[in-house]
Protein backbone atom coordinates (compact mmCIF):
# COMPACT_ATOMS: atom_id res chain seq x y z
CA UNK A 1 0.00 0.00 0.00
CA UNK A 2 2.83 2.44 0.86
CA UNK A 3 4.24 1.12 -2.25
CA UNK A 4 1.48 2.35 -4.25
CA UNK A 5 1.11 5.82 -2.02
CA UNK A 6 4.82 6.40 -3.60
CA UNK A 7 4.14 5.37 -6.91
CA UNK A 8 1.06 7.66 -7.55
CA UNK A 9 2.97 10.60 -5.67
CA UNK A 10 5.61 10.27 -8.58
CA UNK A 11 3.04 10.23 -11.63
CA UNK A 12 1.81 13.26 -9.73
CA UNK A 13 4.64 14.90 -9.94
CA UNK A 14 5.69 13.46 -13.35
CA UNK A 15 2.80 15.36 -14.74
CA UNK A 16 3.09 18.62 -12.57
CA UNK A 17 6.87 18.53 -13.82
CA UNK A 18 6.07 17.62 -17.53
CA UNK A 19 2.91 20.62 -17.63
CA UNK A 20 5.81 23.24 -16.31
CA UNK A 21 8.31 21.67 -19.04
CA UNK A 22 5.97 22.87 -22.34
CA UNK A 23 4.41 25.90 -23.64
CA UNK A 24 2.04 23.94 -26.02
CA UNK A 25 1.23 24.69 -29.51
CA UNK A 26 -0.87 28.06 -30.03
CA UNK A 27 -3.41 28.20 -33.09
CA UNK A 28 -4.65 30.50 -35.59
CA UNK A 29 -7.19 31.60 -33.42
CA UNK A 30 -5.04 33.44 -31.13
CA UNK A 31 -3.98 35.21 -34.36
CA UNK A 32 -5.45 38.29 -36.70
CA UNK A 33 -3.30 39.37 -39.25
CA UNK A 34 -4.20 42.89 -41.17
CA UNK A 35 -4.58 42.85 -44.33
CA UNK A 36 -5.69 39.44 -44.57
CA UNK A 37 -4.79 38.50 -47.62
CA UNK A 38 -1.65 40.60 -47.42
CA UNK A 39 -1.24 43.55 -49.84
CA UNK A 40 1.54 45.65 -51.93
CA UNK A 41 2.33 48.92 -50.98
CA UNK A 42 5.64 50.49 -52.25
CA UNK A 43 7.28 47.53 -53.04
CA UNK A 44 6.52 45.86 -49.81
CA UNK A 45 4.42 43.43 -47.93
CA UNK A 46 3.53 45.06 -44.47
CA UNK A 47 1.12 43.62 -42.18
CA UNK A 48 0.22 44.45 -38.28
CA UNK A 49 0.15 40.80 -36.38
CA UNK A 50 -2.34 41.14 -33.45
CA UNK A 51 -1.84 37.83 -30.90
CA UNK A 52 -2.91 36.88 -27.87
CA UNK A 53 -1.20 34.55 -25.49
CA UNK A 54 -3.68 32.83 -23.18
CA UNK A 55 -3.88 32.51 -19.83
CA UNK A 56 -1.42 30.29 -18.16
CA UNK A 57 0.38 29.61 -21.16
CA UNK A 58 3.33 31.89 -20.07
CA UNK A 59 5.32 29.95 -17.89
CA UNK A 60 7.45 32.29 -15.53
CA UNK A 61 10.84 31.73 -16.84
CA UNK A 62 9.58 31.54 -20.94
CA UNK A 63 10.77 33.40 -23.63
CA UNK A 64 9.11 33.44 -26.77
CA UNK A 65 10.81 34.96 -29.98
CA UNK A 66 7.80 35.31 -32.87
CA UNK A 67 9.12 35.13 -36.24
CA UNK A 68 6.51 36.23 -39.19
CA UNK A 69 7.68 34.16 -42.62
CA UNK A 70 6.06 34.20 -46.00
CA UNK A 71 6.36 30.87 -47.54
CA UNK A 72 6.20 30.93 -51.13
CA UNK A 73 7.13 29.30 -54.33
CA UNK A 74 7.40 25.87 -53.28
CA UNK A 75 10.01 26.19 -50.30
CA UNK A 76 11.38 30.25 -50.95
CA UNK A 77 11.26 31.88 -47.03
CA UNK A 78 10.96 35.49 -46.63
CA UNK A 79 11.49 36.44 -43.12
CA UNK A 80 10.04 39.42 -41.45
CA UNK A 81 10.76 41.56 -38.37
CA UNK A 82 10.70 39.29 -34.79
CA UNK A 83 9.45 40.33 -32.13
CA UNK A 84 10.82 38.77 -27.71
CA UNK A 85 8.14 38.27 -24.92
CA UNK A 86 9.16 37.12 -22.00
CA UNK A 87 7.50 35.17 -18.62
CA UNK A 88 7.15 37.26 -14.70
CA UNK A 89 10.29 35.90 -13.63
CA UNK A 90 12.57 36.74 -16.83
CA UNK A 91 15.25 39.61 -16.15
CA UNK A 92 14.86 41.04 -19.66
CA UNK A 93 14.03 44.16 -21.34
CA UNK A 94 11.10 42.32 -24.04
CA UNK A 95 7.39 42.66 -23.25
CA UNK A 96 6.33 40.99 -20.20
CA UNK A 97 3.31 38.73 -19.90
CA UNK A 98 1.33 37.47 -17.09
CA UNK A 99 1.18 34.01 -16.56
CA UNK A 100 -2.54 34.34 -14.57
CA UNK A 101 -3.80 36.72 -16.76
CA UNK A 102 -2.40 35.80 -20.54
CA UNK A 103 -2.00 38.99 -22.84
CA UNK A 104 -2.46 40.92 -25.71
CA UNK A 105 0.61 41.94 -28.18
CA UNK A 106 0.65 43.67 -31.41
CA UNK A 107 3.58 43.51 -34.15
CA UNK A 108 4.53 44.62 -37.06
CA UNK A 109 6.51 43.44 -40.29
CA UNK A 110 7.03 43.70 -43.86
CA UNK A 111 8.50 41.83 -46.64
CA UNK A 112 10.17 42.55 -50.01
CA UNK A 113 7.92 41.44 -52.68
CA UNK A 114 8.92 39.23 -55.21
CA UNK A 115 5.89 38.24 -57.93
CA UNK A 116 6.03 34.55 -56.60
CA UNK A 117 4.38 36.00 -53.48
CA UNK A 118 0.65 36.32 -55.06
CA UNK A 119 0.69 32.91 -54.44
CA UNK A 120 1.90 31.82 -50.59
CA UNK A 121 1.20 31.73 -46.42
CA UNK A 122 2.02 33.62 -43.71
CA UNK A 123 3.15 31.92 -40.65
CA UNK A 124 4.53 32.86 -37.37
CA UNK A 125 6.99 30.54 -36.04
CA UNK A 126 8.13 30.41 -32.36
CA UNK A 127 11.55 29.79 -31.37
CA UNK A 128 10.77 29.18 -26.95
CA UNK A 129 12.33 28.49 -24.46
CA UNK A 130 12.28 27.64 -20.82
CA UNK A 131 15.05 28.51 -18.81
CA UNK A 132 17.98 27.33 -20.85
CA UNK A 133 16.01 24.54 -22.22
CA UNK A 134 14.53 25.13 -25.95
CA UNK A 135 10.87 24.12 -26.25
CA UNK A 136 9.31 23.30 -29.30
CA UNK A 137 5.90 25.63 -30.54
CA UNK A 138 4.69 24.47 -34.09
CA UNK A 139 4.95 27.33 -36.46
CA UNK A 140 0.82 28.91 -37.32
CA UNK A 141 -0.51 29.69 -40.65
CA UNK A 142 -2.31 33.15 -40.24
CA UNK A 143 -2.62 34.26 -43.77
CA UNK A 144 -3.00 33.15 -47.13
CA UNK A 145 -2.15 35.14 -50.53
CA UNK A 146 -0.66 38.48 -51.31
CA UNK A 147 -3.05 40.63 -53.28
CA UNK A 148 -0.72 43.05 -55.67
CA UNK A 149 -2.51 45.07 -57.53
CA UNK A 150 -0.82 48.03 -56.67
CA UNK A 151 2.47 46.50 -58.48
CA UNK A 152 0.55 46.84 -62.24
CA UNK A 153 1.70 50.15 -62.18
CA UNK A 154 5.02 48.60 -63.94
CA UNK A 155 2.98 47.65 -66.92
CA UNK A 156 0.30 50.75 -66.72
CA UNK A 157 2.69 53.40 -67.33
CA UNK A 158 3.26 51.84 -70.59
CA UNK A 159 -0.07 52.85 -71.85
CA UNK A 160 0.73 56.83 -72.16
CA UNK A 161 4.20 56.17 -72.96
CA UNK A 162 7.42 57.97 -72.58
CA UNK A 163 7.81 61.77 -72.06
CA UNK A 164 8.06 63.38 -75.61
CA UNK A 165 9.66 66.48 -75.82
CA UNK A 166 6.92 68.85 -77.83
CA UNK A 167 7.53 71.28 -80.63
CA UNK A 168 6.30 75.03 -79.94
CA UNK A 169 4.92 75.01 -84.14
CA UNK A 170 1.83 77.51 -83.98
CA UNK A 171 0.60 77.41 -87.16
CA UNK A 172 -1.01 81.02 -86.02
CA UNK A 173 0.72 83.21 -84.12
CA UNK A 174 0.28 86.64 -83.14
CA UNK A 175 2.72 89.36 -84.00
CA UNK A 176 2.58 92.86 -83.41
CA UNK A 177 4.99 95.86 -84.95
CA UNK A 178 5.23 99.35 -82.87
CA UNK A 179 5.99 103.15 -84.01
CA UNK A 180 6.35 105.73 -81.60
CA UNK A 181 5.76 109.48 -82.89
CA UNK A 182 6.73 111.89 -80.39
CA UNK A 183 5.24 115.90 -80.07
CA UNK A 184 6.47 118.56 -79.20
CA UNK A 185 5.37 120.47 -76.01
CA UNK A 186 1.92 121.44 -76.92
CA UNK A 187 1.95 120.57 -80.28
CA UNK A 188 0.09 117.79 -83.12
CA UNK A 189 1.76 117.91 -85.82
CA UNK A 190 3.57 115.70 -87.59
CA UNK A 191 7.17 116.27 -88.26
CA UNK A 192 9.24 114.98 -90.66
CA UNK A 193 12.23 113.75 -88.90
CA UNK A 194 9.88 111.56 -86.76
CA UNK A 195 8.22 110.00 -89.78
CA UNK A 196 11.36 109.35 -90.76
CA UNK A 197 12.42 106.85 -87.47
CA UNK A 198 13.26 103.44 -87.56
CA UNK A 199 10.15 102.72 -86.32
CA UNK A 200 7.93 104.28 -88.44
CA UNK A 201 9.88 102.88 -91.09
CA UNK A 202 9.41 99.58 -89.71
CA UNK A 203 5.97 100.11 -89.42
CA UNK A 204 5.37 101.72 -93.00
CA UNK A 205 7.34 98.22 -94.48
CA UNK A 206 5.09 95.46 -92.38
CA UNK A 207 2.39 97.20 -93.94
CA UNK A 208 3.53 96.89 -97.44
CA UNK A 209 4.85 92.99 -96.53
CA UNK A 210 1.40 92.15 -95.40
CA UNK A 211 -0.22 93.15 -98.42
CA UNK A 212 2.54 91.00 -100.46
CA UNK A 213 1.94 87.86 -98.55
CA UNK A 214 -1.39 87.89 -97.80
CA UNK A 215 -1.51 83.85 -97.15
CA UNK A 216 1.25 84.01 -94.51
CA UNK A 217 0.75 87.20 -92.96
CA UNK A 218 -3.02 88.48 -91.99
CA UNK A 219 -3.48 91.94 -90.51
CA UNK A 220 -5.88 91.78 -87.62
CA UNK A 221 -6.31 95.40 -86.92
CA UNK A 222 -4.00 98.88 -86.52
CA UNK A 223 -4.41 100.82 -83.23
CA UNK A 224 -3.51 104.31 -83.04
CA UNK A 225 -3.23 105.44 -79.09
CA UNK A 226 -2.48 109.23 -78.90
CA UNK A 227 -0.95 110.79 -75.32
CA UNK A 228 -0.36 114.12 -73.64
CA UNK A 229 2.02 114.53 -70.47
CA UNK A 230 0.22 115.47 -67.42
CA UNK A 231 1.93 118.39 -67.07
CA UNK A 232 -0.61 120.61 -68.68
CA UNK A 233 -4.29 121.72 -68.04
CA UNK A 234 -6.61 118.46 -67.86
CA UNK A 235 -9.00 120.52 -71.12
CA UNK A 236 -6.10 121.70 -72.82
CA UNK A 237 -4.50 118.07 -72.78
CA UNK A 238 -7.88 116.29 -73.67
CA UNK A 239 -8.12 118.75 -76.64
CA UNK A 240 -4.53 118.43 -77.41
CA UNK A 241 -4.29 114.66 -76.93
CA UNK A 242 -7.26 114.24 -79.58
CA UNK A 243 -5.41 116.47 -82.20
CA UNK A 244 -2.83 114.03 -81.71
CA UNK A 245 -5.16 111.17 -82.20
CA UNK A 246 -6.18 112.68 -85.42
CA UNK A 247 -3.51 113.46 -87.23
CA UNK A 248 -2.20 110.24 -86.16
CA UNK A 249 -5.02 108.30 -87.47
CA UNK A 250 -5.32 110.37 -90.98
CA UNK A 251 -1.47 109.57 -91.25
CA UNK A 252 -2.04 105.71 -90.55
CA UNK A 253 -5.28 105.70 -93.44
CA UNK A 254 -2.89 107.09 -95.82
CA UNK A 255 -0.58 104.70 -95.16
CA UNK A 256 -3.03 101.60 -95.38
CA UNK A 257 -4.09 103.44 -98.48
CA UNK A 258 -0.90 103.06 -99.63
CA UNK A 259 -0.07 99.48 -98.86
CA UNK A 260 -3.30 98.45 -100.36
CA UNK A 261 -5.33 97.70 -97.27
CA UNK A 262 -7.69 100.63 -96.80
CA UNK A 263 -10.07 98.29 -95.83
CA UNK A 264 -8.56 97.26 -92.43
CA UNK A 265 -10.02 98.01 -89.04
CA UNK A 266 -8.62 100.84 -87.01
CA UNK A 267 -8.81 101.41 -83.60
CA UNK A 268 -7.82 104.70 -82.61
CA UNK A 269 -8.16 106.64 -79.08
CA UNK A 270 -6.22 108.87 -76.51
CA UNK A 271 -5.08 109.78 -73.31
CA UNK A 272 -5.25 113.24 -72.13
CA UNK A 273 -2.97 113.11 -69.03
CA UNK A 274 -0.59 109.91 -69.22
CA UNK A 275 -0.29 109.09 -65.29
CA UNK A 276 0.85 105.88 -65.97
CA UNK A 277 3.19 106.42 -68.90
CA UNK A 278 4.68 109.06 -66.19
CA UNK A 279 4.45 106.60 -63.19
CA UNK A 280 6.25 103.54 -65.61
CA UNK A 281 8.98 105.77 -66.68
CA UNK A 282 10.05 107.55 -63.25
CA UNK A 283 10.32 104.03 -61.85
CA UNK A 284 12.87 102.91 -64.51
CA UNK A 285 14.35 105.86 -64.46
CA UNK A 286 17.83 106.66 -62.75
CA UNK A 287 16.80 110.03 -61.03
CA UNK A 288 18.29 110.04 -58.05
CA UNK A 289 14.65 110.86 -55.56
CA UNK A 290 12.40 109.35 -57.92
CA UNK A 291 10.93 107.87 -54.79
CA UNK A 292 10.05 111.04 -53.26
CA UNK A 293 8.27 111.70 -56.77
CA UNK A 294 6.76 108.16 -56.79
CA UNK A 295 5.49 108.99 -53.46
CA UNK A 296 4.32 112.70 -54.30
CA UNK A 297 1.98 110.95 -57.20
CA UNK A 298 0.24 108.65 -54.21
CA UNK A 299 -0.13 111.58 -51.68
CA UNK A 300 -1.96 113.61 -54.35
CA UNK A 301 -5.03 111.52 -55.76
CA UNK A 302 -6.40 115.12 -57.47
CA UNK A 303 -4.94 115.62 -61.06
CA UNK A 304 -5.11 119.30 -60.75
CA UNK A 305 -2.88 118.96 -57.31
CA UNK A 306 -0.54 116.95 -58.61
CA UNK A 307 -0.47 119.02 -62.21
CA UNK A 308 0.97 121.48 -59.84
CA UNK A 309 3.43 119.39 -58.07
CA UNK A 310 5.00 117.98 -61.23
CA UNK A 311 5.51 121.73 -62.59
CA UNK A 312 7.21 122.79 -58.91
CA UNK A 313 9.18 119.15 -59.33
CA UNK A 314 9.77 119.74 -63.04
CA UNK A 315 11.55 123.07 -62.17
CA UNK A 316 13.73 120.82 -59.48
CA UNK A 317 14.44 118.11 -61.29
CA UNK A 318 16.10 118.97 -65.12
CA UNK A 319 15.65 114.81 -65.55
CA UNK A 320 12.04 115.18 -65.68
CA UNK A 321 11.47 117.98 -68.37
CA UNK A 322 14.35 116.95 -70.55
CA UNK A 323 14.03 113.32 -70.35
CA UNK A 324 10.59 112.22 -68.82
CA UNK A 325 8.15 114.68 -69.96
CA UNK A 326 9.00 114.52 -73.56
CA UNK A 327 8.73 110.80 -73.89
CA UNK A 328 4.98 111.21 -72.67
CA UNK A 329 4.10 113.24 -75.42
CA UNK A 330 3.64 111.09 -78.57
CA UNK A 331 1.45 109.06 -80.50
CA UNK A 332 1.83 104.71 -80.40
CA UNK A 333 0.86 103.07 -83.51
CA UNK A 334 0.35 99.52 -83.45
CA UNK A 335 -0.27 97.13 -86.33
CA UNK A 336 -1.24 93.53 -84.46
CA UNK A 337 -1.40 90.83 -87.15
CA UNK A 338 -0.94 86.97 -87.49
CA UNK A 339 1.42 84.87 -89.28
CA UNK A 340 -0.13 82.00 -90.76
CA UNK A 341 2.16 78.63 -91.21
CA UNK A 342 1.97 75.74 -93.03
CA UNK A 343 -1.18 73.47 -92.90
CA UNK A 344 -0.76 69.96 -91.85
CA UNK A 345 -1.40 68.74 -95.89
CA UNK A 346 1.40 71.58 -96.78
CA UNK A 347 3.98 70.04 -93.40
CA UNK A 348 2.97 66.52 -94.88
CA UNK A 349 4.00 67.31 -99.29
CA UNK A 350 6.75 69.31 -98.00
CA UNK A 351 8.09 66.39 -95.98
CA UNK A 352 7.85 64.09 -98.80
CA UNK A 353 9.44 66.41 -100.81
CA UNK A 354 12.25 68.01 -99.21
CA UNK A 355 11.97 67.36 -95.35
CA UNK A 356 15.29 69.58 -95.40
CA UNK A 357 13.09 72.73 -95.98
CA UNK A 358 10.99 72.19 -92.86
CA UNK A 359 11.80 73.53 -89.27
CA UNK A 360 12.67 71.33 -86.66
CA UNK A 361 9.72 72.67 -84.92
CA UNK A 362 8.14 71.63 -88.04
CA UNK A 363 9.03 68.07 -88.26
CA UNK A 364 8.35 67.51 -84.89
CA UNK A 365 4.95 68.30 -85.35
CA UNK A 366 4.47 66.63 -88.53
CA UNK A 367 5.29 63.54 -85.98
CA UNK A 368 2.14 64.29 -84.32
CA UNK A 369 0.22 64.25 -87.41
CA UNK A 370 0.43 59.87 -87.52
CA UNK A 371 -0.60 57.48 -85.77
CA UNK A 372 2.13 54.71 -87.48
CA UNK A 373 4.85 54.42 -84.92
CA UNK A 374 7.41 53.25 -87.64
CA UNK A 375 6.43 56.72 -89.29
CA UNK A 376 6.94 58.80 -86.35
CA UNK A 377 10.38 56.92 -85.61
CA UNK A 378 10.88 58.09 -89.06
CA UNK A 379 10.27 61.22 -88.88
CA UNK A 380 11.92 62.02 -85.22
CA UNK A 381 14.98 60.34 -86.75
CA UNK A 382 14.82 62.94 -90.20
CA UNK A 383 14.67 65.39 -87.73
CA UNK A 384 17.73 64.14 -85.52
CA UNK A 385 19.40 64.11 -88.97
CA UNK A 386 18.54 67.89 -90.10
CA UNK A 387 19.08 69.64 -86.56
CA UNK A 388 21.65 67.78 -84.98
CA UNK A 389 22.17 70.24 -82.05
CA UNK A 390 18.12 69.93 -81.25
CA UNK A 391 17.88 67.19 -78.19
CA UNK A 392 14.42 66.62 -78.84
CA UNK A 393 14.36 64.32 -82.00
CA UNK A 394 16.76 61.99 -79.73
CA UNK A 395 14.75 62.20 -77.32
CA UNK A 396 11.30 61.21 -78.65
CA UNK A 397 13.54 58.36 -80.35
CA UNK A 398 14.26 57.00 -76.98
CA UNK A 399 10.24 57.01 -75.82
CA UNK A 400 9.45 55.43 -79.51
CA UNK A 401 12.14 52.94 -78.08
CA UNK A 402 10.43 52.37 -74.77
CA UNK A 403 7.61 52.11 -75.94
CA UNK A 404 8.61 49.37 -77.93
CA UNK A 405 10.22 47.61 -74.89
CA UNK A 406 13.43 48.49 -75.99
CA UNK A 407 15.04 49.93 -72.57
CA UNK A 408 18.71 49.62 -74.03
CA UNK A 409 17.76 51.51 -76.98
CA UNK A 410 16.22 54.25 -75.28
CA UNK A 411 19.04 54.87 -72.85
CA UNK A 412 21.41 55.21 -75.85
CA UNK A 413 18.99 57.76 -77.21
CA UNK A 414 18.66 59.79 -74.09
CA UNK A 415 22.21 59.78 -73.78
CA UNK A 416 22.70 61.09 -77.11
CA UNK A 417 20.19 64.36 -76.17
CA UNK A 418 21.86 65.00 -73.04
CA UNK A 419 24.57 65.62 -75.45
CA UNK A 420 22.94 68.20 -76.81
CA UNK A 421 21.46 69.53 -73.81
CA UNK A 422 22.42 68.45 -70.55
CA UNK A 423 19.27 69.84 -68.62
CA UNK A 424 16.93 67.91 -70.96
CA UNK A 425 14.38 67.73 -68.44
CA UNK A 426 12.50 64.63 -70.60
CA UNK A 427 15.24 62.90 -70.97
CA UNK A 428 15.53 62.39 -67.23
CA UNK A 429 11.65 61.90 -66.95
CA UNK A 430 12.39 58.87 -69.51
CA UNK A 431 14.67 57.92 -67.53
CA UNK A 432 12.60 58.03 -63.90
CA UNK A 433 10.06 55.96 -66.27
CA UNK A 434 12.46 53.06 -67.31
CA UNK A 435 13.52 52.68 -63.52
CA UNK A 436 10.28 52.43 -62.60
CA UNK A 437 9.24 50.12 -64.93
CA UNK A 438 11.93 47.81 -63.09
CA UNK A 439 11.09 48.46 -59.59
CA UNK A 440 13.79 50.94 -58.90
CA UNK A 441 12.10 53.72 -56.89
CA UNK A 442 14.85 55.51 -55.52
CA UNK A 443 16.69 55.85 -58.96
CA UNK A 444 13.21 57.44 -60.50
CA UNK A 445 12.93 59.96 -57.81
CA UNK A 446 16.45 60.98 -58.30
CA UNK A 447 16.08 61.23 -62.19
CA UNK A 448 12.80 63.28 -61.58
CA UNK A 449 14.26 65.61 -59.41
CA UNK A 450 15.68 66.94 -62.75
CA UNK A 451 12.45 66.62 -64.34
CA UNK A 452 10.59 69.71 -63.13
CA UNK A 453 9.36 71.09 -66.25
CA UNK A 454 9.42 67.98 -68.42
CA UNK A 455 6.17 67.29 -71.02
CA UNK A 456 4.26 64.64 -69.19
CA UNK A 457 5.93 65.40 -65.76
CA UNK A 458 2.75 64.49 -63.75
CA UNK A 459 1.94 61.21 -65.32
CA UNK A 460 5.62 60.59 -64.29
CA UNK A 461 5.10 62.13 -60.89
CA UNK A 462 1.98 59.52 -60.13
CA UNK A 463 3.45 56.59 -61.39
CA UNK A 464 5.92 57.52 -58.77
CA UNK A 465 3.80 58.19 -56.06
CA UNK A 466 1.82 54.78 -56.92
CA UNK A 467 4.98 52.91 -56.41
CA UNK A 468 5.67 54.39 -53.18
CA UNK A 469 2.19 53.47 -51.95
CA UNK A 470 1.22 57.62 -52.16
CA UNK A 471 -2.60 56.90 -53.92
CA UNK A 472 -4.24 59.89 -52.85
CA UNK A 473 -1.55 62.19 -54.03
CA UNK A 474 -1.09 60.20 -57.24
CA UNK A 475 -4.99 60.76 -57.81
CA UNK A 476 -3.54 64.52 -57.63
CA UNK A 477 -1.06 64.03 -60.06
CA UNK A 478 -3.33 62.22 -62.85
CA UNK A 479 -5.36 64.73 -62.42
CA UNK A 480 -6.94 65.38 -66.43
CA UNK A 481 -5.30 62.03 -67.60
CA UNK A 482 -7.33 59.28 -68.97
CA UNK A 483 -4.57 56.62 -69.02
CA UNK A 484 -4.06 52.97 -67.39
CA UNK A 485 -2.02 54.68 -64.43
CA UNK A 486 -4.68 57.32 -63.73
CA UNK A 487 -7.32 54.48 -63.38
CA UNK A 488 -5.01 52.36 -61.14
CA UNK A 489 -4.27 55.06 -58.96
CA UNK A 490 -8.42 55.47 -58.82
CA UNK A 491 -8.55 51.43 -58.02
CA UNK A 492 -6.29 51.63 -55.46
CA UNK A 493 -7.57 55.13 -53.78
CA UNK A 494 -11.11 53.31 -53.98
CA UNK A 495 -12.52 56.17 -56.33
CA UNK A 496 -14.05 53.41 -58.20
CA UNK A 497 -16.83 55.60 -60.41
CA UNK A 498 -13.72 57.59 -61.21
CA UNK A 499 -11.68 54.47 -62.34
CA UNK A 500 -14.69 53.50 -64.47
CA UNK A 501 -14.73 57.35 -66.22
CA UNK A 502 -11.09 57.25 -66.72
CA UNK A 503 -11.11 53.72 -68.04
CA UNK A 504 -13.98 54.61 -70.48
CA UNK A 505 -12.60 57.78 -71.60
CA UNK A 506 -9.00 56.09 -72.91
CA UNK A 507 -7.92 56.76 -76.36
CA UNK A 508 -5.75 54.17 -76.05
CA UNK A 509 -7.30 51.66 -74.52
CA UNK A 510 -5.28 47.79 -74.04
CA UNK A 511 -5.40 44.49 -72.86
CA UNK A 512 -4.75 46.22 -69.74
CA UNK A 513 -7.25 48.48 -69.88
CA UNK A 514 -9.95 45.97 -69.67
CA UNK A 515 -7.95 43.73 -66.97
CA UNK A 516 -8.42 47.07 -64.70
CA UNK A 517 -12.14 47.43 -65.56
CA UNK A 518 -12.60 43.88 -64.68
CA UNK A 519 -11.00 44.40 -60.93
CA UNK A 520 -12.97 47.33 -60.49
CA UNK A 521 -16.27 46.21 -61.83
CA UNK A 522 -15.32 42.65 -58.98
CA UNK A 523 -15.07 45.24 -56.37
CA UNK A 524 -18.10 46.42 -57.05
CA UNK A 525 -19.80 43.07 -56.46
CA UNK A 526 -20.42 42.96 -61.02
CA UNK A 527 -19.03 39.64 -61.26
CA UNK A 528 -21.05 39.13 -64.70
CA UNK A 529 -18.99 42.12 -65.83
CA UNK A 530 -16.19 41.70 -64.59
CA UNK A 531 -15.41 38.04 -66.39
CA UNK A 532 -16.86 39.39 -69.59
CA UNK A 533 -13.67 42.07 -69.50
CA UNK A 534 -11.35 39.90 -67.66
CA UNK A 535 -11.84 37.38 -71.08
CA UNK A 536 -11.33 40.38 -73.02
CA UNK A 537 -8.33 41.47 -71.73
CA UNK A 538 -6.69 37.80 -71.96
CA UNK A 539 -7.99 37.62 -75.61
CA UNK A 540 -6.10 40.68 -76.21
CA UNK A 541 -2.92 39.86 -74.35
CA UNK A 542 -2.53 35.80 -73.35
CA UNK A 543 0.22 36.38 -70.99
CA UNK A 544 -2.59 37.78 -68.55
CA UNK A 545 -4.39 34.55 -68.30
CA UNK A 546 -1.52 33.03 -66.17
CA UNK A 547 -1.42 36.12 -63.91
CA UNK A 548 -5.32 35.96 -63.23
CA UNK A 549 -4.99 32.58 -62.19
CA UNK A 550 -2.78 33.44 -59.21
CA UNK A 551 -4.37 37.14 -58.66
CA UNK A 552 -6.88 37.57 -55.61
CA UNK A 553 -8.82 40.08 -57.14
CA UNK A 554 -10.25 37.12 -58.79
CA UNK A 555 -10.38 34.38 -56.30
CA UNK A 556 -14.40 34.63 -56.16
CA UNK A 557 -14.67 34.08 -59.81
CA UNK A 558 -12.70 30.77 -59.67
CA UNK A 559 -14.85 29.10 -57.03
Amino acid sequence: MRNYSILSLSLISLVAFSSCSKLGPLSADNFTVEPNPLETLGGEVPATVNGVFPVKYMKPKAVVTVTPELRYADGKVAKGQSATFQGERVMGNDQTISYKMGGRYTMKTSFAYVPEMQKSDMYLTFDARLGKKKVEVPAVKVATGVLATSELYKQALMNAGGCIATDSFQRVRAQRVEANIKFLVNQANLRKSELKNGSVKEFVGMLKKINADREGLNLKNVEVAAYASPEGGFKFNDKLAGKRQSVSEAYVDKQLKAAKLGGANVDAHYTAQDWDGFKRLVQASNIQDKDVILRVLEMYKDPAEREQQIRNMSAGFRELADGILPELRRSRLIINYETVGRSDEQIKEQYKADAAQLSADELLYAATLTNDANEKEAIYKKAAECYDKDYRAYNNLAVMAFNKGDENAAKSYVKQAFAKNQKAPEGYANLALIALRNGNIAEAESNLSNAINANGFGEVMGNLNIAKGNYATAVKNFEGSKSNSAALAQILNKDYAAAVATLKDQKNADALSDYLMAIVQNRQGNTAAAQDYLNSAIKKNSALSQYADNDLEFANLKK
